[in-house]
């Protein structure tokens, strides 16, 4: 018989420090093919994802990605290093779109602490805030957000 180990991961609340920064691994090339499918199936029918010709009429260089798509993706990419061991998502604040995103874009994203806080209504739970930032290959802010998330204290089940 063959016994599973449990490996924990992510961090807990004790592990983040304010200012503590985050370059989240990996990045993303998104394609138009991709972008097409997402706001197909979100049915999000602005041309301006999926019509060339409307879109360069409006200014841009091509299609552009869905700022959604682009959103999700930034958020996926900073999980593991911030929520990754799990807790409630609280939302999202100031979210802003600032440069477009093009087919073959790649996408990276860097998050820092800005605070944490025990929370006065789970014991056991700290609240955590950061400030993430989506780049492009070039380095430009494609989009950036304030982000928490209930964070589970080591000694949860002392702190109750």
């Amino acid at each position: 018989m063959t016994t599973a180990i449990r490996r924990e991961r992510g961090l807990l609340f004790e592990d983040f420090e304010i200012g503590q920064t985050f370059e989240h691994h990996w990045g993303r090339t998104v394609t138009a093919s991709e972008s097409m499918t997402y706001s197909n199936v979100t049915m999000n029918y602005n041309p301006l994802y999926f019509n060339v010709e409307y879109a360069r009429r409006l200014g841009y260089d091509g299609i552009l990605i869905n700022p959604l798509l682009v959103y999700t993706t930034v958020l996926g990419l900073s999980v593991e290093d911030l929520s990754e061991a799990g807790g409630p998502f609280l939302g999202v604040d100031n979210l802003v779109f600032r440069t477009p995103v093009y087919d073959g874009d790649t996408i990276t994203a860097r998050s820092v602490t800005l605070g944490k806080r025990p929370s006065g209504s789970r014991p056991g739970w700290g609240i955590v805030e950061w400030r993430t930032t989506g780049l492009n290959q070039r380095g430009d802010e494609v989009l950036g957000y304030r982000r928490s998330n209930l964070s589970r204290m080591r000694n949860a089940e002392a702190n109750r």
